[in-house]
């Protein structure tokens, strides 16, 4: 008798038994590492596996039978308009959305859900396996920071294979070197190379990075545009798991502007320094000039011009105004002079200084002027803006000896806040500009950085003192204003002045007594003054001129002789700071006693020590020392007819 087929053998095409396959698919769902949850069409839980505890928190008796417990209510509708989507057939795969756990903690989950169909094909529910995504979003929100950050960072990031070829640049890349990423991806960064570092600094770098070390220094590159920019940069390996150097990073920063900004401080500290050290010396040392020139004035005064000794003195006076002149020139670049600024109109001084500058810079060389129309004014020293337009011209016809064309342009200028930060440290607002240019040699970046460095020239021994382009910076900040200079090798320089604009109407210009034997008089003249030098050359001054001098070597025994003198006095001529009692104080208690009395101060001392000591305050006339003898006569003379006017 045949035995009976087992009809799941093999090759039997069998069914496997419908209890054994419910068991293992229940085993499946258990023992599944991802958590699987079923739903009805109303959004019931139906099934619950041990992953979905792990995952959420709630167990299967908690959760089976009951809506889903992860959806919070803000997230009902989201879930909502899922689980009608499923309920149409659709199935989607990796949707990422945001749960909660039991413990009310956020959860990130991918899910993948697809519709449970009943025997009839009819839909009956959803089912969802879902994988906890929230370390891997984690790590992707950080990347995406990074890659952000990246993007945003106003430093340079720069990333190379091993062997030096451009894979990644950032937008600040492009912004400060005017290279597009498209332009150097797969190039090597020395397409930036200056040629101001030499071959050993490169190799230096290589070196270090081929070490597997970090590399930090400055790099002084080119832009696209061919200027010249510095950065502080750090070149750092990246290795793989493996310990291979698989590219490097570097991290830069423009510090052009810093290292400008700098290089100014330094300027600025040493004219401080040199100005602190005029300032020191410049009372005693205008004292004893006053005293040279003075009685080399007096001495003139009585002799011959034709004779020897004429001129013997004649150049002992030039010795003494050629020491005056550079004592002020150590005073304006430190901006320690005495200015007496007027309103003025630019292109008026200009004007007037054409004849001068056209002798001074000689035939060979052309001078153009182009004055803008409505110019306005500025506030200033007028015979100090004369100097810095006399420096500029006589600095431009060294620099054309073989001639060539210098240009002087006036022009007006608003500065906004977007122009003054790119233009550090000049503030916004209404400026009054003069540009001088030249055709000449031009200049190099190492001369350029030094270029209003006290004592620095060019020129020979002996044919500079490198007080020039210094004074005429100090004349310029002392004044409010900006200077700056543009220059190439071969091409001519140009220097630009910004001074602030005025709104008043420029003054006339006062015309100076000029004459070497000004108009003396017969009033009285009280002289108070420490320095024996000085007083004993005032008062010879004034008595060959045939005042009545009284004289005083303090305020005190100023008062005294006031005090003794029966008669009028109608000037007093007093030096600013003296020991016990100043001059300005000495005036107010004299005119307070004196009513009629003028009063002229002199001072071999420095702007910031006249001010201090209320010199201007009501109006006073100045003289500063050193003086010629005609000088000192004008003014005193112009003191006591302006006095006399006044009180009638």
């Amino acid at each position: 008798m045949e035995g009976k087929r087992n009809r799941a053998g093999p090759g039997g095409g069998g069914r496997i038994d419908s209890a054994i396959a419910a068991e293992t698919f229940r085993a499946l769902i258990h023992d599944a590492p991802l958590s699987i949850v079923a739903f009805d069409a109303s959004g019931i839980i139906q099934l619950w596996n041990p992953a979905a505890e792990r995952m959420f928190g709630w167990t299967a008796e908690e959760a089976l039978g009951k809506p889903h417990p992860i959806v919070s209510e803000e997230k009902q509708e989201e879930f909502r308009a899922l689980r009608e989507v499923a309920l149409k057939g659709k199935t989607f795969t990796g949707i990422q959305v945001r749960r909660r756990r039991k413990d009310g903690s956020p959860i990130d989950i991918s899910v993948s859900t697809s519709p449970l169909r009943a025997a009839d094909g009819t839909i009956t529910g959803i089912m969802s396996i879902i994988t906890d995504v929230t370390e891997r979003k984690k790590s992707e929100e950080t990347l995406l920071r990074l890659a952000t950050a990246v993007e945003q960072s106003a430093e340079i990031i720069l990333i190379t294979d091993p062997s030096g070829a451009i894979e990644y640049v950032n937008p600040a890349f492009e912004r400060i070197t005017g290279y597009h990423r498209d332009e150097v991806l797969g190039k090597n960064p020395r397409i930036m190379k200056s040629g101001m570092q030499d071959h050993s600094f490169y190799e230096e770098l290589w070196k270090t990075l081929t070490r597997g070390d970090v590399w930090s220094g400055v790099f002084q590159n080119l832009r696209k545009d061919g200027t010249l920019y510095e950065e502080e940069a750090v070149i750092s390996p990246v290795r793989d798991a493996g310990g291979e150097v698989i590219n490097y990073v570097a991290v830069k920063r423009d510090v052009t502007n810093e290292r400008r900004v700098e290089e100014q401080l330094r300027q600025a500290q040493k004219m401080e320094a040199v100005g602190r050290l005029a300032g020191g010396i410049a009372h005693d040392f205008n004292n004893l000039l006053t005293a040279i020139t003075g009685y080399a004035d007096l001495l003139l005064m009585d002799l011959p011009e034709g004779e020897l000794a004429h001129r013997e003195v004649l150049e002992i006076r030039k010795a003494g105004d050629r020491a005056a002149s550079l004592t002020r020139q150590l005073l304006a670049f430190s901006r320690r002079q005495v200015l007496q600024p007027k309103v003025l109109d630019l292109n008026q001084v200009v004007t007037d200084m054409e004849k001068l500058l056209r002798r001074l810079i000689g035939e060979n060389i052309e001078l153009v002027t182009s004055l803008a129309d409505d110019l306005g004014h500025v506030r200033a020293d007028p015979g100090q803006i004369e100097q810095v337009i006399v420096n500029l011209a006589v600095n431009a016809r060294d620099a054309m000896p073989n001639g060539g064309r210098l240009l002087l342009e006036t022009s007006k200028m608003e500065i906004d806040e977007s122009y003054a930060n790119r233009h550090d440290p000049v503030l916004p607002g209404s400026y009054v500009i003069l540009a001088v240019t030249d055709t000449g040699v031009g200049m190099d970046e190492p001369t350029m950085s030094r270029l209003f460095e006290p004592f620095f020239t060019t020129k020979e021994v002996g044919k500079g003192t490198g007080l020039g382009l210094a004074t005429v910076y100090g004349i310029v900040k002392q004044s409010g204003g900006y200077i700056w200079a543009y220059s190439e090798v071969g091409r001519g320089t140009t220097f630009k002045v910004l001074l602030p604009g005025e709104e008043e109407v420029a003054e006339l210009a006062e015309k100076e007594v000029a004459y070497l034997y000004p108009s003396g008089g017969e009033e009285t003249v009280l002289v108070v003054e420490d320095e024996k030098l000085v007083r004993d050359l005032v008062r010879e001054i004034l008595s060959q001129h045939g005042y009545d001098v009284l004289e005083a070597s303090r305020g005190t025994e100023a008062l005294e002789v006031s005090g003794r003198h029966k008669g009028p006095i109608h000037l007093l001529v007093s030096d600013v700071v003296m020991p016990g009692m100043t001059g300005p104080e000495l005036a107010r208690r004299l005119t307070a006693l004196r009513p009629e009395m003028g009063v002229l101060f002199m001072s071999g001392y420095t702007d910031d020590a006249i001010l201090h000591h209320g010199v201007f305050e009501h109006g006073a006339e100045f003289l500063q020392k050193p003086f010629k003898a005609s000088a000192l006569g004008a003014k005193v003379r112009k003191v006591l007819d302006a006095h006399s006017h006044e009180t009638g």
